[in-house]
């Protein structure tokens, strides 16, 4: 950390505009086959490219990869420190129901709690550098010439009109990977891939095996870390819930040793379950045997399972994802949430549920309801495919 006074400002913020500055000056030095630089697209939290971009004359756009209520939460924690909550006054507040204080006055913004919000408010610390880099970056955001958000309209409609009174033009071009996929199938991009992983192709082999809407699909992540005594409620949750499953098990999944299933499990669940170090997930999600998702709630995540018509089962960790929960449970109607404290009884009662219960059939009646608004916004005069052609149009002068 780079510090100035009392407060510590990130790296980003201290060392990444001049690498920058220094690799547009190669860009347009570059012979006349290629054009100069026109237009800096960004990440939300990598404000630094305003300044770049301003320096040279060209608009620079800001992306949002998350959702569009956790732009404006994040955009509203200056609110949070003026009016008292945070930071927290001490370590207890994490512990008597302190992060249960409503908070229901964020415009187009459904009533959350303190806990639905991004982990960097969990401090006792007023110069928390965290904290003060989100709410540095997403208060200067408002330089941009526009901002992107991966979201679809009909998905964060109140919010959405409630940002557009204070940002810069707002561009909704979601899905983005539903979006790819209407491309030619010989496009440069459809070769591109955000998995960190290696994928393994034998698990859809196997759920072309099971019945349709058989299997529950469990996948926390590429950074979601769990401790053994979780893993071990999850796994005979599974198991006792006595339904298909395909679980997503990371060499890192479990804090600080390699995650193992015993052999006992492998013997109880038989051919009910399988486990990969990753998977293709659109693919997995978009399989008919697939008919719930128990997930982490990351957005990319939420965004694969609306987009294919599969309700979920919520157990979110950190960042985004508690509010992401919150919506999918509370406004969407796609979800159930499992409570913090793993138990082996509730997942397997949860599982069940959501894959032949009755509160299970709305889900996924809601879910196909969604599917079908998604993929509208991606297909030919969609109001994703119009702010597409928009952005590039109005802003990015191409």
């Amino acid at each position: 950390m780079e510090t100035t006074g009392k407060t510590q400002k990130p790296h980003a913020i201290c060392n990444c505009l001049a690498p920058l500055n220094e690799l547009i000056g190669k860009l347009n030095r570059r012979t006349s086959s290629v054009p100069p630089v026109s237009c800096i697209v960004a990440d939300v939290i990598m404000g630094f490219a305003l300044e770049a971009a301003e320096q040279i004359g060209v608009p620079c756009v800001l992306l949002q990869t998350s959702s569009a209520c956790s732009f404006m939460c994040n955009k509203h924690l200056t609110h949070l420190v003026d009016k008292g909550f945070i930071p927290l006054k001490d370590e207890s507040c994490l512990k008597i129901g302190y992060m249960e204080t409503p908070i229901d006055w964020i415009p187009g913004v459904i009533p959350l709690g303190l806990k639905h919000f991004s982990h960097t408010i969990r401090t006792t610390d007023p110069n928390d550098p965290m904290l003060n880099f989100v709410i540095t970056e997403f208060g200067r955001s408002s330089k941009a010439a526009a901002i992107i958000i991966n979201t679809f309209d009909a998905l964060d409609q109140n919010v959405l009109t409630a940002l557009s009174s204070i940002c810069p033009p707002i561009y909704t071009v979601g899905s983005l990977h539903l979006l790819l996929n209407q491309l030619p199938a010989n496009y440069t991009l459809k070769s591109m891939s955000s998995s960190l992983w290696k994928e393994d192709p034998a698990c859809l082999n196997w759920l072309d095996s099971k019945p349709k809407n058989s299997v529950i699909y469990v996948n926390f992540g590429s950074i979601t870390v769990l401790n053994p005594q979780q893993l071990s409620e999850f796994a005979w949750g599974l198991a006792n819930s006595k339904k298909n499953f395909m679980w997503i098990v990371r060499p890192d999944l479990v804090q600080g040793e390699n995650a193992a299933l015993t052999p006992e499990f492998w013997d109880e669940i038989g051919d009910r379950g399988f486990a990969a170090e990753w998977s293709p997930q659109e693919e997995v999600l978009g399989h008919p045997a697939v008919g719930g998702f128990l997930t982490h709630c990351g957005w990319n995540s939420m965004l694969e399972s609306l987009c294919n018509g599969v309700p979920v089962l919520c157990w979110p960790f950190f960042a985004d994802q508690n509010l992401n929960c919150r919506y999918a449970c509370e406004e969407w109607g796609i979800g159930m949430e499992i409570g913090g404290d793993v138990k082996r009884d509730e997942v397997g009662f949860l599982v069940r549920e959501l894959m032949d219960g009755e509160k299970g059939k709305m889900l996924k009646k809601r879910a196909l309801e969604w599917k079908k608004k998604a993929a509208e916004a991606v297909a030919g005069g969609g109001s994703s495919s119009l702010n597409l052609d928009r952005l590039i149009s109005e802003v990015l002068n191409v």
